[in-house]
């Protein structure tokens, strides 16, 4: 056998392993979507994709893993709703409809949601995951750039994550009728002003003095790798340090 026909044949075996790896992810993702977390069993999943047992551990190693690869699934639904969406001018405003897309989809798919962040492990985090969050830092990082942030970006982003999920595990875990409709947008709206400010730092804004140098601090951090030349590393990274200080100072 010849280079060519053995490079085809490990071609096609690749393609068809590919082929039921996804085939296997999908069934579960409609299993989790029709009867929730209890409903993704070995012998469920293997059924509905028509494959036998064995063959989801040799391809995921484990019920975890396939379990993983089902959160991403549904991650990768959630950011096409992320990416293609229109950016808005105010940075804020686009940050408050990031917040409701994150909601809308939770509350939509409340199995997957749950998959997603109900089930935390450290270090356990999926390539979709890491996405979205860097999606949410981008919308943070465009407010900082603007002046309007309070804390510095990666202390904003996690608050936002934080709040935002903690709201669709809450409304997810009541019967829907019972559900108070204006909870998201009230903690949405709680959030946001801890985190940002209505207008750029400046006397009109009524901060003076160093009730303006942390949003100062943390807007001239958004925007650090864009100086020009002229800093070494050391000298960069020690600037970065001194800002992250004055960004959020003791006490």
């Amino acid at each position: 056998m010849n280079e060519t026909m053995i490079t085809g044949t490990d071609e096609t075996r690749e393609s068809k392993r590919a082929s039921t790896r996804h085939r296997i992810v999908r069934s579960a993702a409609e299993l989790l979507a029709e009867g929730g977390r209890e409903a993704i069993s070995k012998r469920a999943v293997a059924a509905a994709a028509g494959v036998q047992a064995p063959t989801i551990y040799r391809l995921f190693g484990d019920m975890r893993g396939l379990l993983d690869e089902v959160a991403s699934f549904g991650f990768q639904e959630y950011l096409r709703g992320k990416v293609a969406r229109e950016v808005v001018e105010d940075p804020v405003e686009d940050l408050r409809r990031g917040w409701d897309l994150h909601v809308g989809f939770g509350l939509d798919n409340p199995a997957f949601f749950t998959l997603m962040y109900g089930d935390p492990r450290p270090g356990a985090q999926t390539a979709a995951d890491r996405e979205s969050f860097e999606i949410l830092i981008g919308l943070v990082q465009r407010v900082a750039e603007a002046g309007r942030l309070r804390v510095g970006v990666g202390r904003a982003a996690r608050m936002i994550r934080a709040t935002s999920s903690g709201v669709v595990l809450t409304l997810i875990a009541v019967e829907e009728e019972d559900r108070d409709p204006g909870l998201s947008e009230a903690i949405r709206e709680a959030t946001l002003a801890a985190v940002t400010t209505d207008a750029a730092p400046g006397p009109e804004t009524g901060q003076t003095g160093h009730d303006r140098v942390p949003d100062r601090a943390v807007a001239l951090k958004a925007v650090l790798p864009e100086a020009p030349a002229g800093f070494i590393p050391s000298e960069r990274a020690l600037l970065s340090d001194w800002l992250d200080r004055l960004a959020d100072p003791p006490g």
